[in-house]
């Protein structure tokens, strides 16, 4: 009697459920529609529940629907990697990396040197995901993460690929306009732009002084008019004279070297945002992940 689950069902899932509709799955595969709508009913009838509710344009998974792709993406996650371990493909990097970064990051860093990866490994497949915030840890529909700051889960594997620093900073004519901050409590009297990430209190600003200069960290409560979850568009109000902004170096360097954004308390540190690779366990030996981390790695380090 034939198993309700056939091995090339989860490769089929897997793409309709990253797909989205029907018609996508069906392009995505080279189909018909109707042919990926009989192909989903017959897993169906086999399985006796309903995975999916779908129509021409939209699909939305059922709870079995869910169960089923989290399954199937560990299970073709596994044998891609044993794959890779018994084969040739050993020391040749190959098959699909799915990658996660942040918006803005992402955008500007991470996706050039993608770009530059693959073009070296033309047997690695790509899927880039971004994201306002860093996808959890425990979440099964990426690889390889990059991000700010270590990692707080010991259980996953990460490696620091660059020092990062968090700057306050706001335009030259911003600060003629409004006054230089002295102290870390004179923000509180001017606007601060806020942006909402991760799981970092809102609005609260803890800044340090630097390294021989004695004094406890202090914690301000900013206010400002504006507020958003996007850092770019934050870094955009601030070139635009609007206040005063923390963002990561990374982002701003070129700003700063230009002159159009200046630091703002410079004799006081805010936490580090250090940039890491992470990875989980079950990738530890993945030829592909390995390349990816070392080939971005050699990358910031000469930047």
């Amino acid at each position: 009697m034939p198993h309700p689950i056939q091995p090339a069902d989860l490769d089929f899932f897997a793409t309709l459920a990253v797909s989205g509709s029907l018609s996508a799955a069906a392009r995505e595969l080279g189909v018909s529609t109707p042919a990926v709508s009989k192909r989903l009913a017959a897993m169906e009838a086999r399985l006796g529940t309903s995975l999916a509710s779908r129509t021409t344009r939209r699909m939305g998974l059922t709870p079995e629907g869910e169960l089923l792709l989290s399954h199937a993406r560990r299970i073709l996650g596994e044998l891609d990697e044993l794959q890779q371990q018994l084969g040739a493909s050993r020391s040749e990097p190959q098959g699909l990396l799915r990658l996660n970064a942040t918006l803005g990051f992402g955008r500007m860093h991470i996706a050039p040197l993608v770009s530059k990866f693959v073009r070296r490994h033309p047997k690695v497949e790509v899927q880039l995901q971004l994201s306002v915030n860093p996808l959890p840890l425990s979440d099964d529909s990426f690889d390889l993460g990059i991000r700010f700051g270590a990692p707080p889960d010991a259980r996953v594997f990460a490696r620091r690929l660059a020092a990062n620093r968090r700057l306050l900073v706001a335009t030259p004519a911003y600060l003629a306009r409004a006054g230089e901050p002295k102290l870390p409590a004179d923000l509180a009297r001017h606007n601060c732009i806020g942006i909402r990430q991760g799981d970092e209190a809102y609005g609260l600003w803890r800044l340090a002084p630097v390294r021989g200069k004695g004094g406890r960290e202090e914690a301000i409560r900013t206010r400002g008019s504006l507020t958003t979850n996007d850092g770019e568009i934050a870094v955009q109000w601030a070139l635009d004279g609007h206040g005063i902004v923390m963002r990561a170096e990374w982002d701003i360097e070129r700003y700063l070297k230009s002159g159009r954004l200046v630091q703002v308390l410079p004799h006081w540190r805010t936490p580090d945002a250090d940039i890491y690779a992470v990875w989980p366990q079950r990738h530890q030996h993945s030829t592909r992940v390995r390349a990816f981390v070392d080939f971005i790695g050699a990358a910031f380090a000469a930047a």
